[in-house]
């Protein structure tokens, strides 16, 4: 995940990644980033790496991406007919954040591919926030409906302690950039 504070550059640690890794650029300042986000998904093309846009479809679909990254409060309040039917129309990926249950259902209920559940462990992104911890994550992960990829305080050391089989991915800022 690209984050304007800690990794204003992704390009290094995109890089890094395996072909076939999954990229969220969050680029919620509109026009700021333009050059970036150009840059962003030639890198994502020429190293064969799915890069899906955080929350502006129109930003999506100038790039090119693969899909499109709904943040839980615009998947629940927000004007979703345009983004959707870009997403079904072009065939794209949607995947949509979620902080507890009820959120996993309206990513269900929106046909999403996979929904990002955090956060997970202590992330210093949201210090002193509520974690869900590896109990709870199960659970919800095991009643979700849907893939679940695990975001929030994952680095090498944490990843083993989710429940086996229980995320269909894993998602960082930092931390999970080498296997």
């Amino acid at each position: 995940m690209t984050d304007e504070v800690r990794l204003p550059d992704p390009r290094c640690a995109m890089t890094r990644l395996p072909p076939g890794t999954g990229v969220l650029l969050r680029a919620y300042i509109r026009g700021k980033d333009d050059d970036m986000a150009r840059a962003v998904a030639r890198l994502a093309r020429r190293r064969r790496l799915v890069l899906v846009v955080a929350g502006d479809w129109r930003l999506a679909a100038r790039l090119g991406a693969d899909g499109l990254h709904l943040p839980e409060a615009m998947a629940r309040h927000g004007v979703l007919a345009p983004a959707l039917g870009w997403v079904r129309r072009c065939r794209r990926l949607l995947l949509v954040a979620c902080h507890g249950d009820n959120a996993l259902g309206r990513a269900r209920t929106l046909g999403a591919d996979a929904a990002l559940l955090s956060p997970v462990f202590t992330t210093r992104s949201h210090p002193g926030a509520p974690t869900l911890g590896v109990l709870r994550f199960g659970l919800m992960a095991r009643r979700a409906g849907l893939p679940v990829i695990a975001l929030g305080g994952l680095d090498r050391r944490s990843r083993r302690r989710l429940p086996p089989g229980s995320a269909a991915g894993l998602a960082a800022i930092s931390g999970l950039t080498t296997p």
